[in-house]
């Protein structure tokens, strides 16, 4: 029998309607789901990307009362952090993490640096992550001693293609910026960077 001469068509994945507004999935469990109904979450997914940007604005406003012990209060300092980044010349991306870098403490201020990193990784590059999931240990220098913690621990970065920068970011903005006479830009000068920066979302659907 002679071989078949038709030709295997590749498989195509074929375009599907936009979901309406407010459309919403009907499975129970995912592993019923179909390609329709990701896309319908798909597409409510991207849509309220903006949100994201607002919540990091509201989440910073909420620090204008918050002080625990120190004397500004957290707004105050993420505002001068900033601030003196962007007065130093730093990019708009180490301006965002200056901004952003102790966002965490909205949720748990033990953890605080992890929290806020993780917030930033998907919109910032792999060194900006790692400075603010960092800046705790390269803060350590200047008072863990007085928790009987080791003040080195910024030393186990020492071979990071980002430890300069990260020693810059804490030494001369993060670990200074406490002082209330400072004259800090307002959250409003910030805004439009964390718009831009969280205004996409870092999948594609």
């Amino acid at each position: 029998m002679a071989a078949s001469t038709k030709a295997v068509q590749p498989n195509v994945v074929q375009p599907v309607e936009a979901p309406k507004p407010g459309a919403r999935a009907s499975f129970t469990r995912m592993d019923q789901s179909t390609r329709d109904e990701w896309y319908t979450i798909g597409r409510a997914t991207v849509d309220i990307q903006a949100n994201v940007a607002e919540r990091m604005l509201h989440m910073l406003r909420s620090f204008d009362d918050l002080y625990v012990g120190f004397r500004v209060s957290q707004l105050h300092h993420a505002l001068q952090t900033a601030t003196m980044a962007r007065r130093a010349n730093a990019s708009d991306e180490v301006v965002l993490a200056a901004l952003c870098h102790d966002v965490g403490k909205y949720v748990s201020i033990a953890n605080h640096a992890a929290i806020a990193a993780e917030m930033l990784r998907p919109y910032v590059s792999d060194d900006t992550y790692r400075i603010v999931l960092t800046h705790q240990d390269f803060q350590g220098r200047h008072y863990f001693e007085h928790f009987g913690k080791s003040s080195s621990l910024r030393d186990k970065h020492r071979s990071e293609p980002w430890f300069s920068l990260a020693e810059r970011f804490t030494d001369e903005w993060d670990q200074a910026a406490f002082d209330p006479s400072y004259p800090v830009l307002p959250l409003e000068e910030f805004a439009p960077l964390v718009r831009q920066a969280f205004a996409r979302y870092p999948m594609n659907f």
